[in-house]
């Protein structure tokens, strides 16, 4: 996908998907494929893309960056706006948000927006209304055809049909539901498109939080969070006094970049401040020492993630997150460091107590940090492997909070693992996806310990990982180790469980589609596909997995070869409950990984 071309709102791309005719709705994806590396960037800001000699599309972006209404995008040709050469050069381009965050300086009061999906609580009605049903069953719909033709047939129209029940789900005021199929159209196009960083089990996630959103949503559910709300609800904070905890670069796939600083406040409750904007790689380096666009603070996010704020007037979002309203007055406070309050507690218990929380509030976990005391054991693999300071304390795996290798997180790591033995105090998020995994943000040294980082003293004992880099000065010599840490890969309970053959099932019919399910469960003997999971004691995923694969092959047709029941929707409930009880099986893993 070239990067020349704009942003484009979901319904407008929707919308000139659906004006096509039949005949050139077939021939879309190779249209689209072929006309992106021909983009060229004018001085006003437009960009043309040239379908040979009879056509020329030209995208017009708003003062935002986005192509968000139809008249935007023009073509030369004669069949234009309904032709081929307009849809195919909006499918080409990247998919904007529905509703993109506005700058820091520019948001009003009370606040300012949150990303679409954003699960807060809100005043919900005693009933969804008939205009949201109306729209869960659409997109429902929807997304079980597009489940059904998997990434191999999910092309442009697929896609569309997507984007057009997601428009129609944001005007009914189900926003996570939007959310939750935008980020199935773009895991479509990444698996299409052969990305390298597209994995397939996180489009088959993002596959069963769509489905399991729209069909309790379709029920008749109305649980706040499964509506969810389109702008974070500032509130009145009154005065706050925070300290900083550590930086944390923003990369976004939507070409937003930035950074987002974590505070805390002295009776423990977390809160944040960032700045993302439109801007990528770059936004994301240089915001980490760009200015705090609080209350007229004089900090930057550097001297914040080291120092704290005394604010009057604050406004505070239900998810900790403060706001640059006008009236919130802000001044510098000294810094502390985490052997002191109020970070010190967050060290203080084991980190398997923290997780099993987090797990219980699977909504909350997506923010949290967890902090531990750990010994370098090394590196295996892509794991940096360390093991918390605790007695019978299970092997932890370090990944980098952010792949990207211009970001300092891997090099880090790197760098970090070259000192077995190492004593380290680490601050990073949970990764509820893996087995006893930890993304780190920051590390410092483990107070009393011998052979420990040795950080200059105006970084407060902390250094950044996404930041900060990492030198041999900031290390003891290594003839003080205390020994040589054996390099061993622990046990991993979610690779070594018989639950892989009900995830590989579900991945297969997220890249294959429906067919490919049922071609899949022929080739195999059912006792060699499902025994060892029953054999395991798991026979309500040896259940599931076969009745899927006896829904994916139900094809009943009449005396003439026709299908009588062509609906997905039989294959789609089958494929979420499988999907939805591997989720929590998995989840029980995880947790128990951690002890």
């Amino acid at each position: 996908m070239s990067t020349e071309l704009p942003p484009v709102a979901p319904e407008v791309l929707a919308e000139a998907v659906e004006n096509l005719t039949a005949r050139l709705r077939k021939k879309l994806d190779a249209a689209t494929e072929s006309c992106a590396a021909g983009a060229v960037r004018a001085a006003d800001g437009s960009v043309t893309v040239s379908f040979g000699e009879d056509a020329l599309v030209t995208l017009r972006p708003g003062p935002a960056g986005t192509v968000t209404e139809a008249g935007q995008a023009t073509c030369s040709c004669l069949l234009a706006p309904r032709c081929l050469h307009r849809a195919a050069a909006l499918g080409a381009a990247p998919l904007a948000d529905a509703a993109p965050p506005q700058p820091p300086a520019e948001q009003p009061e009370p606040g300012p927006p949150a990303e679409p999906g954003s699960a807060e609580p809100t005043d919900p009605a005693p009933a969804l209304t008939e205009a949201q049903l109306g729209a869960a069953a659409a997109l429902w719909l929807a997304a079980a055809e597009a489940l059904a033709a998997g990434v191999t047939a999910g092309g442009a129209v697929v896609q569309a049909e997507l984007l057009r029940a997601a428009h129609t789900a944001r005007l009914a005021g189900l926003p996570r539901a939007e959310a939750a199929a935008l980020r199935v159209v773009r895991g479509l196009r990444a698996a299409r498109e052969r990305r390298a960083a597209q994995r397939l089990g996180a489009l088959t996630g993002a596959f069963r939080e769509l489905l399991h959103t729209a069909g309790l949503l379709a029920s008749g559910a109305a649980d706040p969070v499964l509506t969810g709300t389109a702008r974070r609800a500032y509130a009145p904070g009154g005065s706050l006094q925070v300290h900083g905890l550590c930086r944390e670069p923003v990369l976004s796939a939507t070409g937003y970049g930035g950074v987002v600083t974590h505070l805390l406040a002295p009776d423990g409750s977390r809160y944040s401040v960032s700045d993302v904007r439109p801007g990528g790689l770059a936004r994301a380096r240089g915001a980490g020492s760009a200015s705090v666009a609080l209350g007229g603070a004089t900090l930057d996010h550097a001297g914040l993630a080291r120092g704290g704020l005394r604010i009057v007037g604050a406004t505070v979002s239900a998810e900790g997150r403060l706001g640059a309203g006008r009236g919130v007055r802000a001044t510098p406070l000294r810094g502390t460091p985490w052997t002191e309050q109020p970070a010190a507690p967050l060290f203080a218990r084991p980190a398997a107590e923290a997780v099993a929380e987090l797990l219980a509030e699977p909504v909350a976990a997506e923010s949290a940090l967890l902090g531990c005391d750990v010994t370098v054991v090394g590196a295996a693999g892509e794991h940096l492997l360390v093991r918390e300071a605790r007695p019978d304390a299970p092997l932890l795996r370090l990944l980098p909070a952010h792949p990207h290798p211009e970001l300092a997180h891997t090099a880090n790591l790197r760098r970090i693992a070259s000192y077995p033995g190492l004593r380290l105090r680490v601050l990073g998020r949970p990764d509820l996806d893996r087995a006893a995994t930890l993304r780190p943000l920051a590390v410092g040294p483990v107070p009393g310990a011998p052979y420990t980082l040795r950080l200059p003293e105006e970084w407060l004992g902390r250094a950044d990982l996404g930041y900060d880099r990492l030198q041999g000065i900031h290390f003891p010599p290594q003839a003080e180790a205390p020994g040589t840490v054996p390099v061993a890969e622990g046990p991993d309970p979610l690779a070594d469980s018989p639950l892989w053959r009900v995830r590989r099932l579900l991945e297969t019919g997220v890249a294959g589609g429906r067919r490919a399910v049922a071609e899949a469960a022929r080739g195999t003997e059912p006792v060699a596909s499902y025994g060892p999971l029953r054999r395991a004691g798991l026979t309500a995923a040896a259940e599931l997995s076969a009745d899927l694969a006896a829904e994916a092959d139900r094809r009943p047709r009449n005396a003439f070869g026709r299908l009588t029941d062509s609906s997905p929707d039989g294959y789609a409930w089958a494929w979420l409950a499988a999907a939805t009880h591997l989720a929590a099986a998995e989840r029980s893993l995880v947790e128990a990984s951690w002890a």
